[in-house]
């Protein structure tokens, strides 16, 4: 199989398959295979980034796929204490999307690292201008033990022209105040998921070079310890129940098998898990599981959707999703996908086979133009799935059967240029939606409870 056609495939498949909890653009799968320029399938994996985490997105919770989730009880909506329904459209503030921790928001845009807002009520709390230009597709994302942890440029090398140098900063802002409490510089412009990512007791982050991660303090960004590649590899990285791992092949035209490596978070020491066969393609994970996409024959045609545990338990994953997605999610066991013919579908991670497909409810975006749809998000209390797009309009799935329990339209206004403002968001706080276009965020209660 030549270069291009891998490339095809690779394309073919994360439009075919969810990630988790990702929001992701419509043009993701173009992001992994163009990145920097079109690269071999090996960097391609490498910099699937893109695709592993993008989004602390919506958890399904403990439904399973049997018959007797049918008959679970489900709790009417219900606001959390405080709430009410507001609007915020602060400009440059968080086009470039925001991350839902219990009661607060944390957003970026164009002009803001940092924005936190009350989720109850909108206000704007505090808020840490960009360093230098703030373009781009990243927004805090994480938060442990009342720290937040998010992107910025380098804080210290300028052009002779006064701008900021190319790079990126990984750095830690107090929960409670927006202080900066330290930040630790990155080797490449790589604000994509596997770039950092918490583990127990670290922010593990590919510092300081490109073959390089190492755990940080999460409290002062010192180096607790690093493990370092060889560089004629490629490492995907993958964290399970706080665990960090890598997926580790050679990065060469030719297909190899892949070495799943599993680090110590305390000391860094690598233990090689097992050996995956032929070139395998990191997607997201589900509870403790890598959903990998992976092929052994450079004259293979198609590629196998497999999940792998972290003691190297492999299960093939029949009957996985075809075709052309425009959106994406997992869920605990379920894969919420919709097709550009406005089609949603729950796939089932453990049997492998479709649970419902329906009509999502929503206006489709143009499939050749920027925009997107949000990733969807679930509510387990509801068992309802919701749908959010660029036009505004909102619809909720019963996550059971795929029927439709209600629907709503928004005024977002236009998107604002910069970052991803084609792409809407939408994100769950108890049973309120939240839901952004741009630097316009709506939160309301959907009246479900079928």
């Amino acid at each position: 199989m030549t270069t291009q056609r891998v490339e095809e495939k690779v394309r073919e498949t994360l439009h075919a398959v969810a990630l988790d909890q990702v929001r992701a653009p419509g043009d993701l799968a173009q992001q992994v295979v163009r990145r920097r320029g079109r690269r071999r399938f090996s960097q391609a994996a490498g910099a699937a980034v893109a695709v592993a985490a993008i989004a602390a997105g919506a958890m399904l919770g403990p439904w399973g796929s049997g018959a007797g989730e049918q008959d679970r009880p489900v709790r009417p909506a219900a606001s959390p204490q405080g709430w009410h329904p507001w609007q915020s459209n602060v400009a440059g503030g968080s086009e470039r999307g925001c991350l839902a921790d219990g009661s607060a928001l944390y957003c970026s845009g164009s002009k803001y690292d940092v924005v936190k807002m009350d989720a109850n009520t909108g206000e704007r709390l505090w808020s840490v201008k960009v360093n230098g230009g703030g373009d781009g597709m990243d927004h805090p994302f994480a938060v442990r033990d009342g720290v937040v942890y998010a992107y910025r440029n380098h804080t210290a090398e300028h052009r002779p022209d006064g701008d900021y140098a190319g790079g990126t900063d990984v750095m830690a802002v107090d929960a409670a105040t927006g202080r900066r409490l330290w930040s630790v510089k990155m080797p490449q412009d790589d604000r994509t998921g596997q770039a950092a990512l918490l583990i127990d007791g670290a922010l593990w982050a590919n510092t300081p070079s490109l073959h390089t991660m190492s755990a940080l303090d999460l409290r002062t960004g010192e180096t607790k310890w690093s493990h370092t590649w060889a560089k004629g590899e490629v490492c995907q990285r993958a964290v399970l129940s706080g665990v960090p791992y890598l997926l580790c092949s050679p990065d060469t035209e030719d297909v190899h098998d892949t070495d799943l490596l599993r680090l110590d978070p305390a000391t860094g020491k690598a233990h090689k898990v097992t050996t995956l066969p032929g070139r395998q393609q990191l997607l997201g994970t589900s509870k403790n599981r890598m959903v990998l996409a992976g092929t052994a024959d450079t004259a293979a045609d198609d590629f196998q959707l497999t999940s792998v545990d972290g003691s190297g338990t492999r299960t093939s994953l029949p009957d996985q999703p075809k075709g052309r997605t425009a959106t994406w999610a997992v869920a605990d066991d379920r894969l919420i996908s919709v097709s550009w013919k406005g089609r949603a579908c729950a796939y089932s991670l453990t049997t492998g086979k479709t649970l419902w497909t329906g009509p999502v409810g929503v206006t489709m975006p143009d499939k050749d133009g920027t925009a997107s749809l949000a990733s969807p998000v679930v509510s387990t209390r509801q068992a309802t799935v919701y749908f959010f797009s660029p036009a505004g309009d909102l619809s909720g799935l019963d996550l059971r059967t795929g029927e439709q329990v209600w629907h709503a339209h928004l005024d977002t206004g236009r998107p604002q240029p910069g970052g991803l403002s084609d792409t809407p968001q939408l994100q769950l706080y108890q049973d309120v939606l939240i839901a952004r276009n741009g630097s316009r965020i709506v939160s309301l209660l959907p009246p479900t409870g079928h």
